[in-house]
């Protein structure tokens, strides 16, 4: 989660992923040896092009979907660079009153419940 001027960096899932149509932090897939953060620092270098300084681990969940059964971790992040979208998905920085405007995950419910309580 990359949070600045209380405005929080969303990416758009794109056309022919899982969920697409949804906003959600940006974030990947954690391969083999990786720890999560390397994982995480590597996909915002691939997806936005920053070069990324993980922080706390302040949510985690795991939801099954009827097509795979996920489990996300959501990290505090800065990052130094111009974030710009790499792979054609749509980009936004959104204030946290209107996170929950937004079509997210049904996974990340409870993290924009957390977020927008606040």
């Amino acid at each position: 989660m990359i949070e600045r001027d209380g405005r929080f960096l969303l990416t758009l899932r794109t056309a022919g992923t899982h969920l697409e149509g949804h906003w959600e932090f940006p974030g990947g897939k954690v391969h083999t040896g990786e720890t999560q953060a390397e994982a995480l620092i590597r996909e915002l270098r691939e997806e936005l092009d920053i070069d990324a300084t993980i922080g706390d681990l302040v949510h985690e969940v795991t939801h099954a979907y009827p097509e795979k059964t996920v489990s996300l971790f959501f990290y505090r992040c800065a990052f130094t660079g111009v974030p710009t979208p790499m792979q054609g998905q749509e980009m936004r920085w959104v204030r946290r009153e209107d996170l929950h405007a937004l079509p997210f995950p049904e996974a990340d419910r409870d993290l924009i419940y957390l977020l927008t309580r606040v």
